[in-house]
């Protein structure tokens, strides 16, 4: 029973997890929309409230209207003019006493962590923490500067330690840029890895392999007794010359043969010249 139970739920919680997840994103959409609606019924004559009022009832209507907000405001944002007016607009929110600190913070923290020429949460390393010997995974965020930057000597660089299961919380260090190790494994991966407390482990990819340099070539003794000299073998051309001779002449079965072995014959060395014995 057990068994059958854990099996179930192994199958059904990723789905649950994956619904609450859509559902409150979508809610969160819907909420704008309906706040924009309420701006909308606020400034506009009472008489219209009634056609927008109708929009609140269609599905999916709220993600669609803020997907295109969106869009548009990335379109107009990239041009000149949207950029000029951007800046405008955030010298008059600076001016603003208490929107000033809240609005600075956070356009700051944006512009790190989602720029695409930053370099906030673009790696992930290694590092001992909370003593040596034990390893976690933390996330570089920069380089200290300023005050920080003067008072440290050597390459430091500013680490994210996230906690586990949830990463948005978390421990701030500045370490030395040797005391790191790089992992090839991308972000995601790595905040997979946290969030499972280590049970999700990515992938060993074939680049993250240590490299083993290439064995040295054995090198052959050579033995010491000298080579036997290699019998010369007749070569085809000789072979099919003289099996043209043999069968253009009448030659006997035993000549042939005489011929034949004669060319697949080893050659032997001369043999030296008999000397007569004296006579006594």
């Amino acid at each position: 029973m057990k068994k059958y139970l854990l099996a179930g739920l192994l199958v059904w919680l990723p789905m649950a997890v994956t619904v609450w997840v859509l559902h409150a994103v979508l809610g969160l959409m819907d909420g704008v929309f309906g706040w924009i609606l309420s701006t909308t019924q606020a400034v506009l004559p009472t008489a219209l409230h009634g056609p927008i009022e109708t929009l609140r009832d269609i599905p999916f209507l709220g993600l669609l209207v803020v997907v295109v907000l969106l869009l548009v405001t990335g379109v107009f944002a990239t041009n000149f003019a949207g950029q000029w007016a951007l800046r405008q607009g955030s010298r008059v929110l600076h001016r603003i006493p208490i929107v000033k600190s809240i609005y600075s913070s956070v356009k700051q923290v944006s512009d790190t962590l989602f720029s695409s020429n930053g370099n906030a949460f673009r790696e992930a390393v290694l590092v001992q923490y909370p003593r040596a010997g034990a390893w976690t995974i933390a996330f570089i965020t920069g380089r200290p500067g300023g005050e920080v930057a003067a008072r440290l000597s050597g390459e430091h660089v500013s680490l994210y330690v996230p906690t586990t299961p949830n990463p948005t919380s978390g421990f701030f260090l500045m370490v030395p840029r040797s005391e790191v190790i790089a992992l090839r494994m991308s972000v995601d991966e790595a905040l997979k890895y946290i969030i499972s407390m280590g049970v999700v482990a990515p992938p060993l990819s074939a680049s993250a392999l240590p490299v083993v340099p290439p064995a040295p070539p054995r090198r052959r003794w050579r033995c010491c007794r000298p080579r036997r000299p290699s019998r010369p073998r007749p070569r085809w051309s000789e072979i099919w010359r003289a099996e043209r001779l043999a069968s253009a002449q009448p030659l006997r079965p035993a000549r042939r043969q005489s011929l034949t072995s004669r060319l697949w014959a080893p050659t032997r060395p001369p043999e030296p010249p008999s000397i007569p014995e004296r006579s006594l």
